[in-house]
């Protein structure tokens, strides 16, 4: 048996054995083996890419600008990426350690980039390009080995029969026309067209609760049938939501969107931390969607203090880029990926795998742990010794890099440590405890 299935087997069990989580979903075996393997993902990559890349303002310009989705969709005639090319996205995002992809299938402005029956306001009917880019990029993904997740909002600002909440009300819709029902089924189909469709999908990430959040208006989303719906043709499919709150039954980890679990720092991630597998969601430059003024990219010293961060938490960066109109991830964004993977190169081994280390994030940096190894990541270049209040026995201290003996003293709470000097954003110490 191998760990995940132990893992899994053990919290299978543990579910069955409560009575009131028994009453409601309980994820299977593949399900939860699925949720292990995430767990130790650590690193994926966004993308966010449809028509709005044509208009280089980013993914919210139709509601933003107040366009009228008439005239907007008018764009998708000229959308002609021609220089796409799955096997370069992928490799370059496998080689940068990432281990999974998140494409959006379907953004709010309601364009679906893959090839849909539901709807011919798709890259394959409405596009002189004419292709399925999910399906090739589907099948390189299979190929490459790198799991797949696809993001579907939830909103719509162009159909009449989505029931608009907050936002796309500048858009042109009619809302005489709001058809709950058939905007349901319609939601649905195209759901079980992707996961039929484009072979083994990792998740399934929704986006757009928040369009109706109101406790004035409640408004009945039907969740638990459409998750039910997911788990039904792929078990192992995991299920998540960017609502900002608890998570609901029937999902399979929680999301916090440009802040670390516990950090509120951008207004959209105050909800308490649950028991299940965590991602944080973060740009690259300061946008979802392409925009062709921001180029304000983050560094790769930056970008690595993310996920460290992230991991430390317990937590997987799925990190953005958007991708050019013309098919291309910006050089920026390849030059990001790069750096991050030659880290990953050295200090991949004191991520993967882990889960949160003994001691919460401090002001020099973070921990992380993989059995009996805890990694003590000193992101602070200033910093040149910490203490760590340890109650487990440290058998030995090395420099991970360089199997160097690391000097540390104990004392009565813990343990302090000299940190090697600083050659790039994250030194790290391993520890043998016991």
């Amino acid at each position: 048996m191998t760990l995940r299935s132990a893992i899994a087997g053990l919290a299978l069990a543990i579910l069955v054995s409560n009575p009131a989580q028994a009453q409601g979903y309980v994820p299977t075996r593949e399900n939860l083996e699925a949720r292990a393997e995430f767990a130790g993902d650590k690193f994926g990559i966004f993308l966010h890419w449809g028509i709005y890349s044509m208009f280089a303002q980013g993914e919210w310009y139709l509601n933003r600008d107040g366009i009228q989705h008439q005239e907007y969709s008018k764009a998708a005639s000229a959308f002609y990426p021609a220089y796409f090319n799955a096997a370069e996205w992928v490799s370059a995002i496998k080689a940068s350690g990432a281990k999974y992809i998140c494409f959006t299938t379907r953004h709010h402005d309601g364009f679906s980039m893959f090839g849909t029956r539901q709807s011919p306001y798709n890259i394959v009917d409405a596009t002189p390009f004419g292709r399925d880019v999910l399906k090739e990029l589907a099948d390189e993904c299979h190929r490459q080995g790198i799991r797949l997740h696809l993001y579907y909002s939830h909103i719509d600002w162009g159909r009449d029969d989505y029931p608009a909440g907050r936002t796309g009300l500048t858009t042109g819709k009619d809302p005489a026309k709001a058809d709950w029902k058939a905007y349901y089924e319609f939601m649905n189909a195209q759901l079980r067209e992707l996961l039929t469709n484009y072979g083994k999908v990792g998740c399934i990430w929704f986006d757009g609760f928040w369009d109706h959040d109101s406790d004035a208006t409640p408004f009945d989303w039907q969740l638990e049938e459409q998750y039910r719906l997911i788990h039904s043709i792929q078990p192992d499919c995991l299920v998540a939501n960017n609502h900002h709150i608890t998570p609901h039954e029937g999902e399979d980890f929680q999301i916090f969107e440009r802040d670390l679990p516990g950090e509120n720092k951008a207004g959209l991630s105050g909800q308490d931390i649950s028991a299940l597998p965590l991602e944080t969601c973060q740009t690259m430059n300061g946008m979802w969607g392409y925009k062709i003024a921001d180029q304000e990219y983050k560094s790769v010293d930056e970008l690595v203090r993310l996920i460290v961060g992230a991991a430390g938490k317990g937590a997987n960066l799925l990190l953005n880029i958007g991708p050019q109109p013309d098919g291309r991830l910006p050089e920026a964004a390849l030059d990001r990926l790069k750096g991050i993977g030659e880290w990953f190169g050295k200090f991949g081994d004191t991520v993967y795998g882990t889960t949160a280390g003994d001691i919460p994030e401090q002001s020099w940096g973070v921990t992380t742990r993989k059995g009996d190894r805890l990694f003590i990541h000193v992101l602070d270049p200033e910093v040149n010794e910490v203490f760590l209040p340890l109650g487990c026995k440290v058998k030995s201290a090395v420099e991970f890099t360089t199997g160097n003996k690391v000097k540390f003293d104990a004392c009565r709470h813990g343990i302090h440590i000299e940190v090697p000097a600083a050659d790039g954003p994250d030194r790290v110490v391993e520890l043998k405890v016991g």
